[in-house]
């Protein structure tokens, strides 16, 4: 990519777009499109076909997406499969149209089966099945990943997928109704420790293993695998270690400053037992990440104290 290519990128003001979106302003690219979703349903077929029409993009980030936690997952199953399709099928057409020079699409590591061997190798995609809790945002991912390889192979279009692993940093959804398991933590310990509150119950039993990477680090992936990747197989992007939900819990607890309490509520889910990606492929090309996660802890809850009056 040059400085002066014009680079759309779709979901700019979410956690993964924004991070974008600061990696390519600090590296000097000045030709930026971007539109907020009132500016642009990504669901309307013709809008968006207007659009790409009009601002002929070179370059395409897909960060757009409606995504969510265990609850969101399971009580709005289908929003999570219509939003997501059809922002995936019509910013992957109209790249195609409108003859776009390269696109990268972002899916989640909860495309892997639920009990595939750790750690997760992009071989293992559509190998068993998928977590219940969050099948149908899966199933929308899986769909943007063969779309784009349905587009390279039919078309010779140049559209690459990536897939993270669990993402933290600044602009994330920190609704407790919503969110994932890193911010709900960061709130839930910070509402408790401003109010007193003797406890702090945590979902599960907390035995389950995360891997989480920050979003800075995301984004110089992306950035990254848009100079250097042209492949079909889609590109795992992870830490490369995972931690416990009790043990990244008690860090957080910790970071806080929170003296009380945690329980553990078993009635809750647990998701998949463990999701740690094999990120070998993105690291034997040359690109590891930089910020460990106790330190990527701090940077967050920083950037939460100074944006609460935001935070709803």
């Amino acid at each position: 990519m040059n400085k002066s290519d014009k680079i759309y990128v779709a979901g700019h003001r979410g956690m993964v777009g924004s991070a974008i979106v600061r990696m390519l302003k600090v590296k000097g690219f000045n030709h930026l499109i971007l539109r907020t979703s009132k500016e642009l349903d990504l669901r309307d077929q013709n809008a968006v076909a207007e659009f790409f029409q009009k601002e002929q993009p070179q370059y395409v980030f897909m960060a757009a997406a409606k995504v969510g936690g265990i609850k969101a997952n399971a009580t709005y199953p289908a929003d999570f499969l219509y939003d997501n399709l059809m922002i995936q099928n019509n910013l992957i057409h109209q790249s195609y149209l409108q003859k776009v020079t390269k696109l990268l699409f972002l899916g989640s590591s909860c495309i892997y089966p639920k009990l595939a061997p750790q750690p997760l190798k992009e071989e293992y995609l559509l190998t068993g099945p998928l977590e219940p809790t969050n099948d149908a945002y899966a199933v929308a991912k899986i769909a943007g990943i063969k779309m784009c390889e349905a587009y390279r192979e039919q078309y010779g279009c140049n559209f690459i997928s990536a897939m993270p692993t669990n993402l933290y940093g600044p602009n994330d959804n920190y609704d407790l109704q919503n969110s994932h398991v890193l911010p709900a933590l960061i709130r839930k310990f910070h509402e408790a420790k401003e109010q007193n509150t003797p406890n702090v119950t945590v979902w599960g039993t907390g035995t389950p293993r995360r891997e989480f990477l920050h979003v800075d680090d995301l984004a110089e992936a992306c950035f990254f695998l848009m100079e250097h990747y042209n492949e079909r197989l889609f590109v795992n992007i992870g830490s490369g270690s995972d931690i416990e939900i009790k043990s990244l819990a008690l860090m957080i607890k910790e970071v806080v400053g929170y003296d009380g309490d945690l329980e553990f509520d078993l009635t809750k889910p647990d998701g998949t037992p463990r999701k740690l990606m094999d990120s070998s492929r993105l690291q034997s090309m040359g690109f590891k990440n930089k910020i460990d996660l106790r330190e990527g802890i701090e940077q967050v809850y920083t950037d939460y104290i100074s944006n609460l009056a935001t935070i709803s």
